[in-house]
């Protein structure tokens, strides 16, 4: 049993019938029943049931199936790296952004790699921090930004900025007894309805006030930025952002910024490269280019943070 049959097999058990599988790989329809046969005389099992109505997998046939996919798109990826070892650069290169860290950086860095790496294709995803771990860990991207490195074990990362976090309220659902958007202290947070997201962010901002006895009242959990920052601009409660990330409605009028003091909150920006598979030069390029556009947006104040 060789690649070729298990793509032929795969062709089988993604087709309702053999016919069809034959006519979607452009095989005479004997030949490939003859590799089927084949296949399961090698390994002396049963792989596929067929019937009036096409063809379904054994119990046997789905786990080929699954071991198929992983084993021919190794050689894919294989190829693909060869390749691209023998040219310029050039591939796909899949990066993860939380919605902050997109809403600042997705456009010039797209703009910067398909002027300078016109070979490079990138995939920019945006979603919740807290889901990019688990993508960076499968495979499903091959660089993200982070604000924390748990359970990330060999992710290889750069540390790339500090930002201050800071606390928003609507401009007239000002909570406190000074005057709108004069510095919060963190004790102050105690008690307030606070609207936060479920993991990622949250998880920073509450170790960080546990650290310091303070516990958030959180009303209302949404893993969706926007709609936290418009149900804040509602009125229905408060939250606690980096300036990247509502700057829009701040600037809008919509929400109003104050410092969090005694003590500041910050949080890092790390670059994290997926420890799945091989770094592509494709993949080295996207990531200096990120680090040369992060850096040039902090030091014109686009980016509100302090380089590391």
């Amino acid at each position: 049993m060789d690649i070729r049959h298990l793509r032929y097999f795969l062709a089988i058990a993604e087709a309702p019938s053999i016919s069809a599988a034959a006519q979607a790989i452009g095989v005479a329809q004997p030949s490939l029943s003859q590799h089927l046969h084949r296949m399961e005389a090698e390994l002396a099992v049963k792989l596929v049931e067929r019937s009036a109505r096409g063809t379904q997998l054994t119990d046997e046939g789905r786990i080929l199936v699954e071991h198929a996919r992983e084993i021919c798109g190794s050689l894919e990826r294989c190829i693909a790296d060869m390749r691209e070892l023998g040219g310029g650069i050039r591939g796909r290169v899949g990066f993860g952004m939380p919605p902050s860290c997109s809403m600042i950086m997705s456009v010039p860095l797209a703009e910067t790699v398909r002027l300078e790496l016109p070979g490079v294709r990138l995939r920019a995803v945006e979603t919740m921090s807290g889901y990019l771990k688990a993508w960076l860990l499968d495979g499903t991207v091959d660089i993200a930004f982070l604000y924390d490195l748990k359970d990330m074990p060999g992710a290889i990362s750069t540390h790339v900025l500090n930002e201050e976090l800071f606390f928003y309220s609507a401009p007239d659902a000002w909570p406190l007894g000074t005057p709108p958007g004069a510095p919060v202290p963190l004790a102050a947070l105690q008690g307030l309805e606070m609207i936060l997201p479920s993991a990622g962010l949250r998880s920073l901002i509450e170790d960080f006030c546990a650290s310091n006895d303070v516990r958030l009242n959180v009303v209302i959990e949404m893993d969706a930025m926007t709609q936290i920052k418009e149900l804040v601009a509602r009125g229905s409660g408060y939250t606690i952002f980096a300036p990247v990330a509502a700057q829009d409605f701040v600037k809008r009028g919509e929400l109003l910024r104050a410092p969090i003091v005694q003590p500041t909150m910050t949080r890092p920006v790390h670059l994290v490269r997926s420890p799945v598979g091989v770094t592509t030069r494709a993949c080295r390029a996207v990531e200096t280019a990120t680090l040369d556009v992060a850096r040039e947006l902090v030091r014109r104040g686009i980016w509100e943070g302090v380089l590391v």
